[in-house]
């Protein structure tokens, strides 16, 4: 079996690791950074492709891992270079956080091009993408699904199938606008404990002991205290899936003003040029000290 990946970038990198070292056969790798795509070519022994043909043409498998419905869209364009050129029997499985729509849009595209496709939304981060632990949600058809699954298997610890093609996207949206919600929330409450002076060690092992309790606060509060925000997962793009959730909740009418609050604030990171920053960075907004001497350095 001959697996391919377009999009290297954080997760897609540690995918393509991860199952090289479980000796599956990734023959190929593309990115619009044909230097990222060089350089894990090398690494891993497989090809750096200057096409999205070239992927098709040299895998039965092609996993994308691309940041938004735009990128998606143009990988399967019908026009000029594409991934569905000579797409006959392949499967491609598509783990983007991306619209529902956009799932439903390319399984017909790919139908008509005598392929497959199945999502395979990634509930996790860079850790587990190099660790094989990844939680993965799964739709389309259930062919596709079995097709799929050995090496999903690979990546994932958890590999669930949620339904027909869209709903998988559905179910990731909400799941990361409401750990976007909890991030927000647990920032502005070590912001404020910090305010007020009180021991934020103390805070957070109180928090982790009570209602307060969550797993954001797990992964990120000790790095909202002490300012350490590498990125695992971006501002930028908790704000695109803030979007997409709001913009499901605007399709059945629905008003939900936590999210809408929360993506207000992430989109203040990007305006602020802290959108490449963790996703705990948004206690940069919400720290008296840090948002006073921003506003000072501002001025």
């Amino acid at each position: 079996m001959n697996i391919g990946f377009v999009g290297i970038g954080r997760m897609g990198a540690n995918m393509a690791r991860r199952l090289k070292d479980r000796h599956l056969h990734v023959t190929a790798v593309y990115d619009t950074n044909r230097e990222a795509a060089t350089k894990l070519a090398r690494e891993i022994g497989c090809a750096a492709s200057q096409d999205l043909s070239e992927v098709t043409a040299q895998s039965d498998i092609i996993i994308t891992v691309v940041p938004d419905d735009n990128a998606m869209r143009e990988i399967f364009s019908e026009e000029g270079d594409n991934l569905l050129v000579n797409a006959r029997g392949k499967l491609f499985i598509n783990c983007a956080t991306i619209s529902p729509q956009v799932h439903v849009d390319l399984e017909k595209l790919a139908k008509r091009a005598g392929a497959q496709t199945l999502e395979a939304c990634m509930a996790s981060s860079i850790t587990q993408a190099r660790e094989g632990s990844l939680y993965l949600m799964c739709a389309g058809s259930k062919e596709a699904f079995r097709n799929g699954e050995p090496i999903l298997k690979e990546l994932g610890s958890t590999v669930r199938f949620v339904g027909q093609s869209g709903e998988a996207a559905k179910v990731k949206a909400l799941v990361n606008m409401v750990m976007n919600i909890n991030t927000a929330g647990l920032a502005e409450g070590l912001g404020l404990g910090a305010a007020l002076g009180v021991d934020l060690e103390m805070l957070r092992k109180v928090f982790s002991q009570t209602g307060a309790a969550s797993r954001v606060l797990e992964t990120d509060g000790e790095d909202m205290q002490n300012r350490e925000h590498s990125c695992f997962f971006s501002a930028a793009h908790a704000a695109k899936d803030s979007g997409i959730a709001l913009e499901l909740a605007r399709s059945v009418g629905l008003d939900l003003p936590l999210a809408g609050a929360t993506k207000q604030q992430y989109d203040q990171m990007i305006a602020e040029g802290l959108g490449e920053l963790d996703k705990s960075g948004i206690a940069e907004l919400t720290f008296k000290d840090r948002s006073a001497s921003r506003q000072k350095a501002a001025d």
